[in-house]
């Protein structure tokens, strides 16, 4: 009985490692891996071990005669990855396991330990850190301008794809381990500085990620009732800079453009039935419009045609099982002539997904999706507000009207320059060598400064990816530790948590964090819900507030204990 990997595969390849027959690839070595839409288990090679099952952070990974009905679509595409071969053959042999770099050695010099400041918390700063922790007495401190962690798994997943959260969990076992420490609510380059960070540490890893939209430069972006998707996903995750967006919903039609995996996201829950919404962590407020939403289609629009669609092929079957998804007549025989030159498999098998959907024609029952390729943005119509979008057909002058009352952009992400650091405005990135910030204009290592994540490669992977990449970068930051080119910290661990108090009191610790999860966790226990979150900071604080207030009495009780 094999077993299969599914839609919530977060690509961190712990599977990889804790298979013993080497049969879930592409593994972390092949060329493949940082591009792979997902990993697979090849079902002539899997010994029905079910350590992959124990190693997954996600829990992805079923045997196959335990998948839930809408996870089926899986067995097929775990086993198309692999080549046809003679019955019996096993590739690759099963005696080889998948190449493991080892963890970075650090050999301890000077007063103090290892001593590293990463900024930001999401999951490439947590796999770093993870990666910094495997060795004895080294240091981590966290900064994070939000009080609660995460990034993007808190603020950035669908509120529909709580599978997908469930890293986390992996992700608190990192921050509770000796060595660790917390300091959220602090923004690094406004409460301190990128020097104040290394006077205390012995290096500065950033991994702050890519936050901020490709904006679409056409005339009426800017408009009321313009916007991109990525403020919609912050809006409906409850970010705190993200709560007050006008995001009006009383129009009948929205439309995205661009088709990769967040505009699925989108779309698929500004159409979700709200009654199902209600049993996930969306924001209340969210919630609330979508009860009262008048939306009834959502347009998802590609300037390319199917076959160069952007959004990956678990997301897709995942899209289609959720909603209901249709094409108009014409991009149906796109899609058709695209089936007759197709040679990637996943590409076909996306393919053959469109050429079932159905008809735009067909009377709208319930809110809906519909795919439009070839279209070309041209400019947003409406004075006071958005009412429409103006497109040509891609290589031609014919013009194509969508009214709507949402226009959306999601065309990808840019990187933000970082205070005091180099800046590659073209990609995006910090100029690096190996995670090892670079002056551009000299050549040379910056002292100290490290980057991971889509701050460093650009905006491509997925949540595992970073596993990977934080390695790689940890290993470059141990050897220019071990080789003496860091400089000493100005003092020990209470050092920089004096620093960090004095430049920002109302700083939250993992203390403060533990208590607005559990309040959290609190209020959507009483409803049935994973969490109900805070989304003000101020509300946020105001629990760690009355954390710090009960702490004397929890002191007091378990002191009257001891002296029994």
């Amino acid at each position: 009985m094999p077993h299969v990997i599914t839609q919530a595969c977060c690509n961190d390849a712990s599977c990889v490692f804790a298979c013993p027959v080497y049969c879930i690839h592409p593994s972390p070595d092949e060329p493949d891996f940082a591009t792979a839409e997902m990993l697979y288990i090849d079902p002539d090679s899997c010994v029905d071990c079910g350590a992959c099952v124990r190693a997954c952070p996600v829990d992805a990974i079923y045997p196959d005669t335990q998948l839930p009905e809408k996870q089926l679509p899986f067995v097929e595409i775990n086993r198309s990855y692999y080549p046809e071969r003679p019955e019996g053959v096993k590739l690759p042999p099963t005696s080889k396991l998948a190449p493991v770099l080892p963890a970075a050695e650090v050999h301890q010099r000077g007063k103090y330990p290892l001593t590293v400041a990463i900024v930001g918390s999401g999951p490439a700063a947590m796999y770093a850190a993870d990666e910094l922790l495997t060795q004895p007495g080294v240091l981590v401190n966290m900064f994070e301008k939000l009080p609660t962690p995460y990034g993007l798994v808190r603020a950035g997943v669908a509120p529909d794809h709580q599978q997908t959260k469930l890293v986390t969990r992996l992700f608190d076992e990192i921050s509770w381990r000796r060595g660790f420490n917390f300091f959220l609510n602090v923004e690094v380059g406004a409460d301190v500085s990128h020097a104040d960070l290394l006077d205390y540490h012995h290096a500065v890893l950033y991994a702050s990620g890519a936050l901020h939209d490709r904006r679409l430069e056409i005339d009426g972006m800017g408009l009321p009732g313009t916007g991109t998707a990525t403020e919609v996903v912050g809006w409906y995750n409850g970010h705190p800079e993200f709560t007050g967006l006008p995001i009006d919903l009383s129009h009948e039609r929205v439309v995205i453009v661009g088709n990769g995996n967040v505009a699925l996201d989108v779309a698929r829950v500004l159409t979700r039935d709200p009654n199902e919404l209600a049993h996930t962590d969306i924001a209340d407020y969210a919630l609330a419009a979508m009860r009262d939403s008048k939306i009834q289609e959502v347009v998802i629009v590609a300037r390319r045609g199917p076959i160069d669609s952007a959004f990956t092929l678990p997301e897709l079957v995942g899209l289609t099982q959720a909603a209901d998804v249709v094409l108009d007549a014409e991009d149906h025989a796109r899609v058709r002539n695209d089936l007759a030159t197709v040679r990637d498999t996943f590409t076909r098998q996306k393919l053959e997904i469109l050429a079932k959907l159905g008809d735009a024609s067909a009377p709208i029952t319930r809110p809906r999706i519909r795919f439009a390729y070839e279209l070309t943005p041209a400019r947003v119509l409406g004075e006071e507000h958005a009412t429409a979008i103006e497109f040509t057909r891609t290589g031609t002058d014919q013009v194509r009207r969508l009214d709507a009352g949402l226009v959306l952009t999601s065309i990808g992400y840019h990187g933000t320059p970082i205070a005091d650091l180099p800046f590659d405005d073209a990609a995006g990135v910090v100029p690096n060598e190996g995670g090892r910030v670079i002056d551009p204009t000299t050549g040379q290592r910056i002292p100290g400064a490290y980057v991971t994540g889509w701050i460093k490669r650009g905006t491509n992977g997925f949540i595992g990816t970073n596993k990977s990449d934080s390695l790689l970068t940890i290993h470059t930051l141990a050897a220019d530790y071990n080789a003496g080119l860091l400089g000493e910290p100005k003092g020990g661990p209470r050092s920089v948590a004096r620093m960090v108090h004095a430049r920002k009191p109302d700083v939250v610790d993992a203390a403060g964090w533990k208590a607005i999860n559990n309040a959290e966790k609190a209020r959507g226990a009483a409803e049935d819900r994973p969490r109900v979150k805070f989304t003000r900071t101020a509300d946020m604080l105001d629990v760690v507030e009355d954390q710090h207030k009960d702490l004397p009495l929890l002191q007091n009780l378990l002191g009257a204990l001891r002296r029994r």
